[in-house]
């Protein structure tokens, strides 16, 4: 290659070659030739540094090694869709839209079941690529994006404009990554979702180069490209992006349920997983006007394939004991593979859920799995019963502290806060946003440290030292100063904020504020009297707190000299559900009455039905009329998980 001119045409030949193949799925060279004009490229960029072109492909190949992520705000919010199930609650998500736009076109397309990704084009440049976090900020991984092939580093577009997709890996390419996991005794991926998002979250871009990534375009953020979505999509493609697959615009329920059924019949045929199908109002003008809830938008919905159900056999029971000490009965299965993942283990939730469901050992079961959802026992097969059954007794002792359980009306848990097996966990909820948030001390830190031996307990946090860090593998000076400081700056924190750390069961934000505005630095010496007589304290959030304190008593003592909590000015203690009124309908993770409470303490009103003045109906399983009232008048529906999100917004702005 004799000069600048001959390179940059090789560049762009090699650019058209990688379009052509990864993209269009349709080589035009072989691998050779390919290879031959990339290291002649290569070649002339090793002699000539300063004229390496920011668009060569052998800028992808990564390299970048970082100690953590950063923060990137989204510039418009990347919003979760909410879910229907059944051509009866599309039909009737149709019919709201269509009672005051009756002409209006819909967009189809698949709903890919990867991990979703924002990037952000300045004058035509790729600048960020960040994860959806949640919506609001996500995790910078630009030098990542950069290693995947079907996303451009340049397109002809001038304005400021956010593309958005889905980072994918292939079945084919899943398994043949699990196969080199095996060689090198490294933990599986469960499924093509998870090894892409373990993928595009690797602090050393290299090893995301060397996986088959792709990206595919569902979406823009900000960027005026036309008034109809279908259109956009179009144009996104005429830039360089990978075609959206079966894309369709559909005007009534008929043809989008038709078009639903042709996908879901084609998805196990496809090279990539589906786990549904995105319906969208096409005209970016009625979007607007429909707006978007707290949550999501009015005008898009995902149309979910129905889960696999599959047959197999419980062969025994495991006890896990939580960050809260909730013991969760675990079924060891015969292994079964549903959609390209082995399952070997289902969770039970809890004894009570046994006892409802009349589950025992040796039984065949129904187990469901739809996309990344964790693996679901529906009910055994009681018709296959053989005399070998054996009924799953309740544990009364830990099985790792052996101290004895508290049994509750529904949950069974260890309140030693010692306990082994509740460490690990404790350890990471308490250094959790939520909670004391120490920066740069997440899960694999825990993990890392308490089986180094350097923590055995939340209160050895507090004597960590740089010499203690730096022998680890992957610390370095500015790393360990960076989380002893800290660590370190959680002295003097508010007191709700220790409190609520220490993942006391039914004690969450709300009611840490409570107890630090009646009982302040004395809330662990409150008697029973004193906290059932706290506003929308019940027995059992009492009984829970003070099981906590004695057995903790100690533990709690110590925290308290060493982080010297302070007291919040009343006027902070916010009620983010404030003036809001709230229905609660089928069954919860946690008993009605403490959801209740929990609402109340939080500022919520907790009616009893659905009128046209409720903001909210928060569903658990089994939901009936009370869901279906809501349908009728639009009242906004929302899950445990939707309402853990909404509170977390919220206490962000406090």
């Amino acid at each position: 290659m004799r000069d600048f001119a001959e390179y940059k045409n090789a560049i762009a030949q090699l650019k058209a070659f990688a379009y052509s193949y990864y993209v269009l799925d349709n080589p035009t060279i072989s691998d050779e030739e390919y290879d031959i004009l990339y290291h002649q490229v290569k070649e002339y960029e090793a002699k000539n540094p300063a004229q390496i072109l920011p668009d060569s492909p052998t800028q992808r190949v990564g390299g970048e090694i970082l100690e953590g992520f950063k923060k990137s705000k989204h510039i418009q919010r990347m919003w979760s869709l909410d879910d229907v199930f059944n051509i009866q609650e599309l039909e009737e998500w149709v019919a709201r839209i269509k009672k005051n736009y009756p002409d209006v076109y819909f967009t189809c397309s698949p709903k890919f079941d990867g991990v979703s990704l924002n990037l952000l084009y300045q004058n035509g440049s790729l600048v960020s690529a960040a994860t959806r976090g949640d919506g609001l900020i996500g995790e910078e991984v630009l030098a990542n994006a950069k290693t995947i092939t079907s996303i451009p580093m340049h397109i002809d577009e001038s304005q400021t404009i956010e593309i958005r997709g889905e980072v994918l890996i292939a079945k084919d390419d899943f398994l043949k990554i699990n196969e080199e996991r095996i060689k090198n005794n490294q933990t599986l991926f469960a499924n093509p979702r998870n090894a892409a998002a373990g993928s595009l979250r690797q602090l050393d871009s290299t090893i995301t180069a060397k996986r088959k990534l792709l990206f595919i375009p569902w979406g823009i953020g900000v960027g005026d490209v036309d008034s109809s979505f279908f259109a956009t999509m179009q144009h996104i493609k005429a830039l360089g992006f990978f075609a959206t697959p079966m894309i369709k615009r559909c005007q009534g329920v008929e043809e989008i349920h038709a078009y639903y059924e042709q996908i879901r019949l084609q998805r196990d045929a496809l090279k990539i997983m589906l786990d549904g199908m995105v319906v969208m109002v096409d005209d970016f003008g009625v979007q607007n006007e429909l707006g978007w809830t707290i949550k999501s938008p009015r005008f898009a919905c995902a149309y979910k394939f129905p889960a696999i159900e599959k047959i197999t056999k419980i062969h025994a029971i495991t006890n896990q004991v939580g960050r809260s000490g909730v013991i969760t009965p675990v079924a060891e299965l015969e292994p079964i593979e549903i959609e390209g993942a082995t399952i070997s283990r289902a969770t039970l939730h809890n004894y009570s859920e046994i006892a409802r469901k009349d589950i025992q050992i040796n039984d065949f079961v129904v187990i469901i799995r739809s996309g990344d959802v964790i693996p679901k026992i529906i009910k055994p097969i009681i018709e296959r019963r053989d005399g070998a059954q054996i009924p799953i007794i309740p544990p009364k002792f830990c099985p790792i502290c052996h101290k004895e359980l508290l049994v509750e009306e529904i949950f069974i848990r260890c309140c030693n806060l010692e306990c082994e097996a509740r460490i690990k966990e404790s350890i990471v909820h308490f250094a959790s946003k939520k909670a004391l948030n120490i920066d740069g001390l997440g899960e694999k830190i825990v993990y890392q440290l308490f089986e180094c031996n350097k923590i055995a307990s939340i209160l050895d946090l507090y004597t960590l030292t740089q010499d203690d860090l730096l022998p680890l593998e992957g610390w370095k000076e500015k790393k360990a100063s960076n989380l002893i400081q800290a660590i370190q700056n959680t002295k003097h924190i508010e007191l709700w904020r220790l409190i609520n750390a220490l993942g006391i069961e039914h004690i969450g934000e709300g009611a840490s504020k409570k107890l630090e505005s009646a009982f302040g630095l004395s809330c662990f010496e409150a008697s029973f009297e004193d906290l059932i007589a706290l506003d929308g304290f019940g027995e059992e959030m009492v009984r829970a707190f003070l099981e906590f304190a004695f057995v903790n008593k100690e533990t709690i003592h110590k925290l308290f000299a060493l982080i010297e909590p302070t007291l919040t000015p009343k006027s902070n203690l916010a009620q983010p559900l404030k003036n809001l009124s709230f229905v609660i309908t089928g069954t919860l993770s946690i008993p009605r009455e403490t959801m209740k409470a929990r609402l109340e303490l939080l500022g919520a009103k907790i009616n009893s039905s659905v009128s046209k003045k409720t903001n909210y109906v928060l569903c658990g399983e089994d939901a009936g009329s009370k869901r279906q009232k809501a349908l009728e008048l639009g009242v906004e529906i929302i899950s445990e998980e939707d309402l853990e999100r909404m509170l977390d917004s919220s206490l962000q702005r406090i």
